[in-house]
């Protein structure tokens, strides 16, 4: 049994070449091997998201307070808030972050394949991220 500590592991940035605009991530766990899953809980700022990117054995992401958004690749934009569960599958491309308003926190859940957990690619551009933009 392992015990990691609430405020034992420092937060971070979401580095710049991933994402677009103010990101905290705390890491919550990163199981030992053969385990793979890993978890964090990230919150993005408003106006805040990920690039496009992928993950070889999908993500769960469990929205735990504000308002968000998220996108698979050719799918329309779908707005996302606390108790919501998104599925993204394996290889499945696509971006989620917070609304244009309202910052978002989501628990991230994915497992590492051969010691990486997501494939970054291009990032989300802003035409793309106010596509489809609702009264919030």
């Amino acid at each position: 049994m392992d015990i990691t500590r609430s405020g034992s592991q420092p937060s971070g940035k979401g580095p710049a070449e991933y994402f677009t605009g103010a990101v905290r991530i705390d890491p919550l766990f990163e199981a030992p091997d053969p385990a793979r899953a890993v978890g964090a809980s990230v919150t993005f700022e408003p106006g805040a998201r990920t690039a496009w990117h992928s993950h070889p054995l999908g993500q769960t992401l469990i929205v735990t307070a504000g308002r968000g958004r998220v996108q698979r690749w050719g799918g329309p934009i779908e707005e996302i808030g606390p108790g919501d569960v998104i599925w993204f599958s394996p290889g499945e491309k696509h971006w989620h972050g917070a609304t244009a308003t309202t910052a978002m926190t989501h628990l991230a859940i994915q497992e590492r394949l051969h010691g990486k957990t997501a494939d970054w690619m291009e990032k989300v551009s802003d035409e793309q991220y106010q596509a489809g933009l609702r009264a919030e």
